[in-house]
């Protein structure tokens, strides 16, 4: 073969393998939202159990603003959790671990921050992804493969994400 043609082979390659991580990302983030709404959905039927919704505990400086004006001797810092409110932390529920079929008796509240714990990296991945997916779609749109259907300056608007809990 000559070099142009190895030259345009090696590009088509290239294109493919990018292409193949556009998808792969955009099919994970399918599956991230698959999870993430369970876990929503569990976190939802936790707080029915307990009787709260996420506005209707208050909080910790109202509690100790409403219990300091009753007594003298009120402690100075009560923990309330969001989710548990006054309903008994150490209750046990059932709960299935993710990417097992093993359900395990644990504590109310070790259920619900485990949940809420799963969810805050779950979304923290989705974003990432999203700027995974971004970042192809831009490079695909650049190498002018689907220049057709988004327009680079389009894609060049988008942000990315960048992680600042570091």
């Amino acid at each position: 073969m000559d070099e142009s043609m190895k030259q345009m082979q090696k590009n088509l390659v290239e294109i493919e393998i990018e292409g193949e991580n556009l998808l792969l990302a955009r099919n994970q983030i399918v599956e991230n939202d698959k999870v993430r709404n369970g876990n929503r959905e569990a976190l939802t039927a936790l707080r029915k159990i307990a009787r709260t919704t996420k506005t209707s505990v208050p909080s910790p400086f109202e509690s100790i603003m409403r219990e300091m004006e009753g007594t003298g001797s009120a402690p100075l810092v009560k923990e309330v959790c969001l989710t548990c409110g006054n309903h008994d932390a150490k209750e046990n529920t059932w709960m299935m671990f993710s990417g097992t079929d093993l359900f395990a008796r644990i504590p109310f509240h070790a259920a619900h921050t485990i949940l809420e714990e799963d969810q805050s990296h779950l979304d923290y991945d989705s974003r990432k992804l999203q700027s995974v997916v971004k970042e192809k779609s831009f490079w695909l749109s650049e190498k002018g493969v689907i220049a057709d259907k988004i327009s680079p300056s389009v894609l060049r608007s988008m942000v990315t994400l960048t992680d600042k809990s570091k």
